[in-house]
């Protein structure tokens, strides 16, 4: 079985340019040192993405068991999924596709349309 953190790493280090730094305590996924992904470990595994405006409010109501409003980015829109109950892989990579289109600058997002 493949480590969740693992498989996350794999999904944000595939995009263009992006890099992990560890910031915080946490590592973080960047793009041009612009954050689109932040892993973190308090208890249990979740990770953070950069979504459009309404998206983190949808997501959380739809599916909370899944879903949360992160500390410190929430009130930005950011949005938070658990990775230690078996996530949607695709819908994870989704979201990271997301976030890094809204991070990446428009050459390099360009590049993963």
């Amino acid at each position: 079985m493949t480590d969740p953190f693992d498989r996350l790493r794999a999904i944000c280090l595939a995009f263009p340019e992006a890099t992990e730094k560890l910031a915080w305590g946490h590592p973080t996924f960047r793009v041009k040192d612009k954050i689109f992904a932040t892993a973190s470990h308090e208890g249990r595994l979740a990770v953070t993405f950069k979504a459009p405006p309404g998206v983190q409010q949808m997501l959380v109501e739809a599916a909370p068991q899944r879903f949360f409003v992160p500390d410190y980015v929430g009130h930005k829109g950011w949005v938070s999924i658990w990775l230690d109950k078996d996530p949607d892989w695709d819908e994870v990579a989704g979201l990271a596709h997301r976030s890094y289109s809204l991070v990446a600058p428009k050459k390099l997002a360009k590049m993963v349309e």
